[in-house]
């Protein structure tokens, strides 16, 4: 990756810092985080809060995040990448998505999938994405959606350490569960516990973080 470069980090919660920083400590870049939650209790419980209204705020993050001498923004809110369409046209420097490496991965798998979430108000915009990714790659993924309820509450009350624990054993019993199935998670949030539990038993689940210093620096070194 390129040395010293400053990548802007938009989040919906504090807890994807963390994250961020493990994922891409290896690299010599200076990483500048900015986090928002406001947009995802906005889509999920406001009803006046229209796709405009969505669009228009994370215009303005990334034009404030661009503004802050970045060299590169990284989104790593599923949310915001959803509703982002072809807003970030107006900023200046590259937009990087989370989710990018996550689908080159599923979309290169030819047996049957499992992807998880945590958070219901994020499978629609992100399977959408996914497909029309897989359009544009000539591929034909068959994936089965399954949502986790009654977790993502945890994280984002910022219940980290239970969230983990609980998401953990979900995990583990889906993944003795699904033979010959690849099982994925589709959210950030889940990405600590995945990795958890493929230690344990050597199953492997992918996840959001898998690839992605490898994905900016592709992007970037262009």
């Amino acid at each position: 990756m390129h040395v010293n470069m400053k990548i802007g980090c938009l989040h919906a919660h504090h807890s994807n810092i963390e994250y961020i920083e493990q994922a891409l400590s290896s690299s010599r870049s200076e990483l500048l985080h900015f986090v928002d939650p406001a947009l995802v209790y906005r889509i999920s419980s406001d009803g006046a809060f229209g796709l405009e209204d969505a669009m228009r705020r994370v215009k303005e993050q990334l034009e404030w995040i661009a503004g802050a001498d970045t060299d590169a923004i990284l989104i790593t809110c599923t949310n915001y990448i959803a509703v982002l369409q072809e807003e970030e046209s107006s900023v200046v420097v590259p937009v990087l998505k989370i989710d990018e490496p996550f689908f080159e991965s599923v979309c290169a798998c030819e047996e049957p999938q499992l992807v998880l979430f945590t958070n219901p108000a994020t499978v629609e915009g992100t399977m959408g994405r996914l497909r029309e990714h897989a359009r544009k790659a000539g591929r034909q993924p068959r994936i089965e959606v399954l949502v986790l309820e009654g977790l993502f509450d945890l994280f984002m009350q910022g219940k980290k350490e239970e969230h983990r624990l609980a998401l953990a054993e979900r995990l583990r019993n889906i993944a003795s569960e699904a033979s010959g199935k690849r099982i994925s998670v589709g959210q950030l949030s889940m990405s600590e516990a995945a990795k958890q539990v493929r230690e344990e038993t050597g199953i492997e689940i992918g996840h959001p973080l898998e690839g992605l210093a490898s994905y900016i620096e592709r992007t970037l070194c262009r």
